[in-house]
């Protein structure tokens, strides 16, 4: 029964679970385990991620069990590994053993045939090498052509050795395959490596936590954190899950999960992730989420998913690898026909040039060259704060020249600051203890100008005044009365006709207003005390960010819901030309609609609010996305944390990366080019077509892995 016959019901009973399995490294060992599970009785769903090394499996606990999924996994040649350290990359993995054995029994065959005047000796060292070398590709190959009717690149290189072989060239198939075990091992070493680098992220988090529970103290497992549990976090060590700070105060150095280099000071009520790492004081973290679902867990899913995606780039050299592997094999035939017909050659130098053309127009680099480069970027940018949801988003990226931008929260803090604070009056009364009065009024408001000013009269180690008779006045503001005296904040509308200075007050007002900052003002029916200004303050790394990527050629627009002025402000200050304030969701949803279709566009916003203009974007990228479900899910890319700079290493790492494909593209053609017409042309011999194959695929694998190395944010052009 397929999944898509269960019924809800069914598929609401099911159990899911995630295994990384040994061995699975392509997706001939991935249909083997989706053809040897999804039969069972009990399995619901298998899915298989080949880069990840990972098996996810959707089953019903009343039919199987887990642990007999997990028996039938081993069955089938894939058993289950528990500890992330055994994937790191291996030297010695079957492919390596077998290409190592290989090449000793080459050795051993070049020296016989050399050595003695017998030569079955020579043959049987040679022979064992060509099977042993040749085992893993050719049983791919064979795999591939029974199961998918694919012609591959391993059914060409098999043919080319035993073509050779048949022509009495035992040690130049011997040569091929041996040069070629090599290349398929470093394939699978390099697949290691690059899921090597996305799952160290899991090493972030410790093995064990300090737990309290029932008053004591205990070291636990990270597995066995329940939401609710209070652990203990000392100086130095990593947060074992997500959580809230309960007591304590602290500095987290948070660049392992969001890519920010300056630690965040932190207090009780604030989030910490897990992963990231605790400077100086001890604090209490109340656990909001398992060891399974915290930001890290979710980083590496999100990712390891993501390379599973493939770009358009990557599905195209497919399908064109594909299709060109069957010509090549019928360009083989070709060529022994027309040298044998139309120029002459004899048979066996004829055939001899078409094993050589075989092997020199085998794609390899060709087909390499995408995947690694692009897996290699996605855990890069994985590492660096940066989430791209696949191949296709990264390509994406690198076409982007015009980014929009959301103001608040993005290129502002999100939270309004006191930036004014200016006397109109000449009261007996000092600074601080005006400030005083008007934060006991504000302190009972949870208005986010109020906020800002009692956090303002905090900050100054003013001592916030009790308040009583707080009366809301709609539209105006508020009414308190203090040590008797009847006071009021609010708009300037509340004191004119009133108070004798309200003209002096009117003027600061419209001075401050015109800078595009938010007014109130407080006092009394008589006499007005004080003006107070507030603004959404930008953030400290907006400047750098913004000049980072207008170096890199991106022009940068920002739309948002705040007022034209203030928008025109924040905008002028960044050196930002184009701007649009007072704009409804629909309004930055027809007009990214409209940018969209002149040119690839990106969005910049919250994940959420933004949620319709992100979609509608060419790539949307969701801002501060740590521990926000919805951002990391929704978004194209998702910026972990609040450092606008990530954007730009973003676009810096799209960019490098398509660069790299494009060079590891022209290098394979140039490569297959020339060697497919020296092959025919009988320039090149076997050995020296296998040697500069082989070379030009090690080159491409080299060069793709040198997105594992972050560029500089400066780096986007």
């Amino acid at each position: 029964m397929s999944e898509a016959e269960r019924s809800p019901r069914d598929k609401h009973a099911a159990a899911r679970f995630e295994v990384r399995v040994q061995h699975l490294d392509c997706e001939i060992e991935a249909a083997k385990i989706e053809a040897g599970l999804g039969d069972l009785e009990g399995v619901v769903e298998v899915r298989t991620f080949p880069k990840a090394g990972k098996v996810a499996l959707t089953f019903e606990p009343s039919k199987t069990s887990r642990e007999a999924l997990e028996r039938a996994l081993t069955s089938l040649g894939f058993p289950v590994t528990r500890d992330a350290e055994r994937d790191a990359p291996g030297l010695w993995s079957p492919k390596v053993l077998a290409s190592f054995a290989s090449g000793v029994l080459l050795a051993i065959g070049w020296v016989l045939s050399r050595a003695l005047t017998l030569t079955w000796p020579s043959l049987v060292a040679l022979g064992l090498a060509i099977l042993i070398g040749g085992y893993f590709f050719a049983r791919e190959g064979i795999e591939k052509l029974v199961t998918k009717r694919v012609v591959g690149i391993e059914l060409l290189m098999s043919t080319a050795a035993l073509g050779a072989a048949a022509l009495g060239e035992p040690l130049e198939a011997a040569m091929l395959v041996f040069l070629y075990s090599i290349s398929e091992a470093a394939e699978g070493f390099t697949e290691q490596k690059t899921r090597a680098a996305v799952r160290a992220l899991m090493k972030l988090v410790p093995k064990v936590a300090l737990v309290r529970r029932d008053g004591a103290d205990m070291e636990v497992a990270v597995e066995s954190l329940v939401v609710g549990d209070v652990f203990i976090v000392r100086p130095g060590e990593s947060v074992a899950t997500d959580g809230e700070i309960v007591r304590g105060e602290t500095s987290i150095n948070q660049a392992p999960v969001t890519g920010e280099s300056v630690p965040v000071k932190k207090a009780a009520g604030d989030e910490v992730f897990a992963g990231t790492i605790n400077a100086d004081g001890v604090i209490e973290v109340r656990a909001t989420k398992t060891f399974q679902d915290n930001t890290v867990a979710k980083i590496i899913h999100l990712v390891e998913e993501a390379q599973e995606k493939k770009g358009e780039s990557q599905r195209f050299i497919e399908r064109f690898g594909a299709r060109y592997s069957p010509v090549v094999l019928v360009g083989g035939v070709l060529v022994t026909a027309v040298l044998v017909f139309a120029f002459g050659v004899s048979w066996n130098a004829a055939l001899r040039r078409a094993v050589v053309f075989i092997v020199a127009a085998a794609p390899c680099a060709l087909v390499i060259s995408v995947p690694i480069t692009l897996v290699a970027a996605l855990g890069t940018g994985a590492r660096n704060g940066v989430l791209i949801k696949g191949g296709v988003i990264l390509e994406r990226l690198a076409t982007i020249r015009t980014i929009a931008l959301d103001k608040t929260g993005t290129l502002t803090r999100g939270e309004p600051i006191v930036t004014d604070f200016v006397r109109v009056d000449s009261g007996p009364h000092a600074e601080s203890e005006l400030l005083s009065r008007i934060a006991a009024i504000e302190s009972r408001s949870e208005h986010p100008v109020a906020r800002a000013i009692a956090a303002h009269a905090r900050a100054r180690g003013v001592v916030v005044g009790e308040s009583g008779d707080v009366r809301a006045l709609p539209g105006a503001g508020v009414a308190a009365t203090i040590e008797g005296v009847d006071v009021l904040v609010g708009r300037l509308g509340l004191f004119e006709g009133t108070a004798g200075n309200a003209a002096e007050a009117s003027t600061v007002v419209r001075r401050l207003e015109a800078a595009g900052k938010t007014v109130i003002v407080a006092g009394t029916s008589s006499c007005i005390w004080c003006v107070v200004a507030v603004q959404d303050a930008l953030r400290e790394e907006a400047a750098e960010a913004v000049r980072l990527l207008q170096a890199g050629g991106v022009e940068l627009i920002v739309l948002s819901g705040d007022q034209q002025i203030a928008v025109e402000r924040a905008a002028s200050a960044l050196g930002i030309k184009r701007f649009h304030g007072a704009m409804k969701p629909e309004g930055k949803l027809a007009e990214i609609r409209t940018l969209a279709a002149k040119a690839p566009i990106a969005m910049v916003g919250d994940g959420v609010n933004d949620a319709p203009a992100l979609a509608q974007a060419t790539v949307g990228i969701a801002m501060g996305a740590a521990g926000t479900d919805v951002a990391l899910e929704t978004a194209d890319v998702a910026l972990m944390g609040d450092d606008l700079r990530r954007l730009a290493f973003a676009l810096a790492l799209a960019q490098r990366t398509q660069q790299v494909v494009r060079q590891n593209l022209a290098l394979s053609i140039v490569v297959i080019g020339t060697l497919a017409v020296g092959a025919v042309a009988g320039v090149f011999s076997l050995p020296v077509a296998v040697l500069v194959h082989e070379i030009s695929e090690f080159v491409v694998i080299g060069s793709g892995l040198r997105l594992l190395r972050a560029p500089s944010a400066g780096a986007a052009r």
